[in-house]
């Protein structure tokens, strides 16, 4: 589950990122409180056009924040976005605290923080190629979830309080002292592989790159599909938590506690995708319909602690969706073009609210919280079901009875795994030949692997559905085979072949003589 804790850049940036994070939870949750309660009149409207404005540069900046990930040293892009983070952070901070904060004020903040963002996050969630190895890429992906979910859990908890104690002025301040702590973890790194793109005479082309790169990936396009659908109308947690807070009668700190409650779920999810070995399709589309179910329970709950009881689920099926899309997507994509995929990828995810906060916001407004809720079930359905659609007519997902079990039904498909389609180009290598004269490396230190005829080699085209379910030839053995040995093989190495089974030699006999001839059905 921690194995990309192992390597000693990737704990340092994990640490320094849990530090920072919890500062930017702590902000998020006053920002949102600020605007609810400070500025204005419990107006979720208000709430809504903060997200739109935060969140609308990443959707319209993609191509150049994509690109600008891929080409340039993502270190020092990090550097350079973190160091405007904490001016922002500190001088909206400065604002609340003399008293001269108004709410054009935090619209124009909310801006700023998109713009900036919009750099950061392609750069940031591609870094982490940067610092582990391709076969960790998946789990570390998963760890950065978990540390960015616990964060969640102390940060709107720790803000609530302070905001009672000293007011939301001193939250914006201390958010911007934790960005110390990643500049510092930014600093430390010294065993990092820095990947940048070639220059390319037709830049116009680099930018649309990507989106060509998408659209001929139908798996990317379903995957991105259903992060819009949830980004936009399912992930609008400062809307929900803040109107059913208030829609509860309770205060800053009960509202920080919904927070605080909601990541016990997405750390409890986040773990179980550093679990798996890798990301799978199907994993996004049944975690899409479990968010949907958990929403729609949370919009029925009577009380205060029965709904916070209630957004564990929702924090578990949401990063779920978001921790296995993210994998999939970047061990899946070409590395050449994996920063300006990934920026697309959180376009859409970010870029979604613009459109669905302010409407989910005007039908918290207009018919209450619990409808708004609603929205946010109905999305999620539906992102289930066109992933689901996907996998019956695209893949051809049917059941079928399974071999041993006679009432046990399995899931077959059609075609090839859904990660199969995704076929990564790699470098060509040397290849050492069994012709003529062996290389001087090997003739001065021996030959590294046992040469094999090209007689004998033969291609095999893998797939999960037919190792699964093809039976497996044996050679038939004679018994004059067994008998009497091959005379040019030596007694010790007749031992050592004998112990091997047959199935390690499936185009030989276990003597060294040629098998029997096969019969083929097709």
């Amino acid at each position: 589950m921690f194995r990309s804790l192992a390597s000693r850049d990737y704990r340092i940036w994990f640490i320094g990122a849990l530090v920072s994070n919890i500062g930017a939870w702590m902000q998020a949750t006053a920002q949102n409180w600020v605007v609810l309660t400070e500025l204005t009149d419990t107006d979720a409207l208000a709430v809504g056009i903060t997200m739109a404005l935060q969140f609308a540069p990443q959707l319209l900046l993609v191509p150049i924040t994509g690109l600008i990930a891929d080409r340039f040293e993502r270190r020092r892009i990090l550097m350079v976005t973190q160091s405007c983070l904490m001016v922002l952070g500190l001088a909206l901070g400065l604002l609340l605290i003399l008293g001269h904060a108004e709410l054009w004020h935090l619209y124009g903040f909310a801006l700023a923080l998109g713009l900036v963002n919009a750099v950061d996050t392609p750069a940031r969630q591609t870094f982490v190629a940067d610092l582990v190895s391709g076969s960790n890429m998946s789990n570390a992906v998963a760890l950065n979830s978990a540390s960015f979910n616990a964060a969640r859990m102390i940060g709107p908890a720790v803000a609530g309080f302070l905001i009672a104690l000293v007011g939301s002025g001193w939250v914006f301040v201390i958010n911007a002292f934790t960005f110390v702590a990643v500049l510092v973890a930014l600093a430390m790194l010294r065993g990092m592989t820095v990947h940048r793109m070639p220059r390319a005479t037709g830049s116009g082309s680099q930018f649309v790159a990507g989106f060509r790169y998408v659209a001929r990936r139908p798996d990317l396009v379903i995957v991105f599909v259903i992060v819009f659908l949830i980004g936009a109308f399912g992930m609008n947690f400062p809307i929900f938590s803040s109107t059913m807070a208030v829609e509860f009668g309770r205060g800053a700190g009960e509202y920080g506690v919904l927070n605080s409650i909601l990541a016990i779920g997405s750390l409890t999810g986040a773990l179980l995708a550093a679990r798996r070995e890798r990301a799978r399709m199907r994993v996004i589309i049944l975690a899409s319909a479990f968010f949907g179910v958990a929403v729609l329970i949370a919009a029925f709950m009577p009380t205060y602690w029965a709904f916070a009881a209630s957004t564990i689920l929702i924090g578990f099926g949401a990063v779920s969706i978001l921790t296995t899309a993210n994998g999939y997507v970047q061990t899946t994509t070409d590395p050449e073009l994996r920063g300006r995929v990934m920026a697309l990828y959180m376009a859409i995810l970010v870029g979604g609210t613009p459109i669905g906060a302010p409407i989910v916001g005007a039908v918290a407004d207009t018919w209450g919280p619990r409808w708004a809720l609603g929205v946010a079930a109905v999305a999620a359905g539906a992102a289930a079901l066109i992933g689901l659609g996907w996998l019956v007519f695209a893949r051809g997902m049917h059941l079928a009875r399974h071999p041993r079990a006679r009432w046990r039904p399995v899931v077959r498909f059609a075609d090839a795994p859904t990660a199969a389609i995704a076929v990564i180009p790699t470098r060509p290598v040397r290849v050492v030949r069994d012709q003529g004269s062996p290389p001087r490396e090997l003739r001065d230190h021996g030959e590294l692997v046992p040469s094999v005829p090209n007689a004998r080699l033969v291609p095999a085209d893998f797939s999960e559905e037919v190792a699964l379910t093809s039976p497996i030839p044996v050679p038939r053995s004679h018994p004059r085979d067994r008998a009497a040995p091959h005379p040019d093989v030596a007694a010790p190495h007749r031992d050592v072949a004998a112990s091997r089974p047959a199935s390690a030699h499936p185009r030989t006999h276990a003597r060294g003589t040629p098998p029997a001839p096969e019969r083929t059905t097709r």
